[in-house]
């Protein structure tokens, strides 16, 4: 996780047994007991956005973008292809990030100290929060904090372990989670544990030893610890990250491209001798900068996944919705990239793409990054996990940074559990989203970007643009007897969607569930929480088609049952 200077009602229950059509609910806490209470590939990423999002169609005239919204109207005509595969979407893309930050681990997910934890400290009110994400990788300790952090002070007896200053994001860590701890979380939470290894301060005999730790049988030293401390059995652990963010000047141990790729090789060689099924995760940059480049060719037959990190918001309404398409850029860069590698080298497998952090993140910069979010950025989540869904044949994991507290869908106070606006879109998207992405087209309003960057990131997006108002994505079954829509409606007025189906019919009436920001104030969701409300109907359908409006500013899933026709 960079730093801010990286360039390149009470008791609502947010679970899916919810009222039934045309009825509403407001969301927001959780309550105060338990759960209840690339030169090369920049060239052709313009051409290739419409075939890769659904968004080219001779469309109605873009509205104007800027500080002000677009005007309302229009129809926007969704062509749903389900015999049309875009790959096999990775449950991993649903994934998440808790680092060493502020109140993210400590006070917030793991807390000894509060009414709300168990004997092992860890807030199960939190814990139900997250489980009903259904996040299905948990990378961990970070981040800029791994860097600096070495894992033998994390395991044995709590009490014997050292403080450590914390000299990614400031004050005391007193290491009382840990290896052992988090991975007794992520079982859990039921995700699979994605580990970064320290590439800045670390040495290359401390990451053998931390797998051996980790994956190791009973009989070797490390091994014998870990039965020591209470696990017997190894913890069997895939993935394993190669360092973070080592191309910038905020990481303790920075190096160049060139000093990553010798030292990232020699460990990726000597870490599949001590457990030959690991999945390796190289340490990228934005996916088309030099260091991405260089990163690919060199290490492009020698690990799994090279990641990308994107932070994107801004005060500006259509700057913050509209500038995750700059995840497209990265994703068609980092393919182009991944795809010569591979073939330069004659790989036999083409490495995919770990978008291991991700999130809205503008206005806070503090070592604390408690983050309140607006229905806007809820939004722009939502349009993030559209783009990961199309483009599941190179996206592979992607992980939201973070989940508790720091730029957090999850706010844990001493007081109870609240979920921000950002919760939604992503507990929607993981609920629904079915085994295979399909073909989604989308024609009808769209909407230019602004035409100079705006806000802390400085994200040009003219080039990829204009935009549809409604972004879609959509997934099947794998009998292609299920289908799952997602659309996101970004202008200020009502959207009219017509929904049409190429080879298949509908069998039934749609469900639709529909979220929009809530009508209370804040208070009422918790602690400076925007409240938000979610709306369920049916729409008609008869044939391949069906019909229906989604409100001002609204995120729409609709599911239905269809075969051929």
């Amino acid at each position: 996780m960079g730093s801010g200077s990286k360039q390149p009602q009470t008791g609502a229950n947010p679970g899916p047994g919810g009222p039934k059509a045309a009825t509403h609910r407001q969301l927001g806490s959780v309550g105060r007991g338990p759960f209840w209470v690339a030169s090369l590939a920049a060239r052709y990423v313009s051409a290739h956005m419409a075939a890769e999002t659904g968004m080219g169609v001779q469309a109605t005239p873009s509205a104007e973008a800027g500080t002000a919204r677009a005007p309302a109207g229009g129809t926007s005509r969704v062509v749903v292809s389900p015999a049309r595969s875009l790959g096999r979407l990775d449950r991993n893309v649903f994934g998440g990030f808790v680092e060493h930050l502020g109140r993210c681990i400590n006070g917030g997910l793991f807390d000894p100290g509060s009414a709300f934890s168990d004997e092992r400290g860890y807030r199960l009110d939190v814990l139900e929060a997250l489980r009903r994400l259904q996040v299905s990788v948990l990378r961990w300790p970070g981040g800029n904090f791994v860097s600096q952090y070495h894992w033998q002070d994390g395991v044995g007896p709590r009490a014997s372990r050292p403080a450590r200053a914390n000299l990614a994001w400031g004050g005391t860590e007193p290491n009382t989670f840990g290896t052992d701890e988090f991975l007794e979380y992520c079982g859990l939470l039921g995700a699979a544990p994605y580990i970064c290894l320290n590439m800045g301060t670390g040495t290359l005999q401390e990451a053998l030893d931390w797998v051996e730790y980790c994956n190791g049988t009973v009989g070797t030293y490390w091994a014998g610890q870990r039965a020591h401390n209470g696990h017997r059995e190894p913890y069997a652990v895939t993935y394993w990250g190669l360092g973070n963010e080592m191309y910038g000047d905020w990481q303790v141990g920075q190096l160049s491209a060139e000093e990553y790729v010798a030292t990232a090789s020699r460990w990726a060689r000597a870490l599949r001798r001590v457990s030959p099924g690991l999945k390796l995760v190289s340490c990228g940059l934005n996916g088309w900068s030099d260091w991405d480049r260089v990163v690919v060719d060199g290490l492009a037959g020698l690990v799994d996944l090279h990641s990308v990190h994107l932070y994107t918001g801004a005060p500006d309404y259509w700057t913050n919705v509209l500038s995750p398409y700059q995840a497209q850029r990265a994703i068609t860069c980092a393919s182009a990239w991944l795809w010569r590698a591979a073939y330069e080298r004659q790989a036999g497998t083409v490495p995919k793409i770990a978008y291991d952090e991700w999130n809205v993140w503008y206005r806070t910069d503090d070592g604390a990054l408690e983050e309140r979010y607006s229905f806007a950025d809820a939004l722009a989540v939502a349009t993030y996990l559209n783009i990961f869904v199309r483009n599941c044949r190179w996206v592979k994991m992607a992980n939201l940074a973070q989940l508790v507290n720091a730029i957090a869908p999850v706010v844990a106070t001493p007081e109870g559990c609240y979920l921000q606006p950002t919760y939604y879109p992503f507990w929607l998207h993981s609920s629904s989203a079915l085994e295979e992405a399909c073909d989604a087209w989308v024609d009808g309003p769209q909407v230019s970007p602004p035409a100079e960057p705006a806000g802390r990131w400085q994200h040009r997006l003219g080039d990829l643009g204009p935009f549809p108002v409604v972004d879609a994505a959509a997934t099947t079954d794998a009998s292609r007897t299920r289908l799952s829509v997602t659309l996101v409606n970004r202008q200020a007025g009502e959207s009219k969607v017509r929904l049409a189906l190429q080879g298949f019919a509908f069998t039934g009436d749609v469900s639709v569930k529909v979220l929009t920001a809530g009508s209370g104030p804040p208070a009422a969701a918790g602690p400076g929480i925007e409240a938000v409300q979610l709306d369920e109907a049916t729409w008609p359908a008869k044939g391949p088609g069906t019909q229906g409006a989604l409100p001002p500013e609204s995120f729409a899933v609709v599911q239905a049952s269809i075969a051929p026709g």
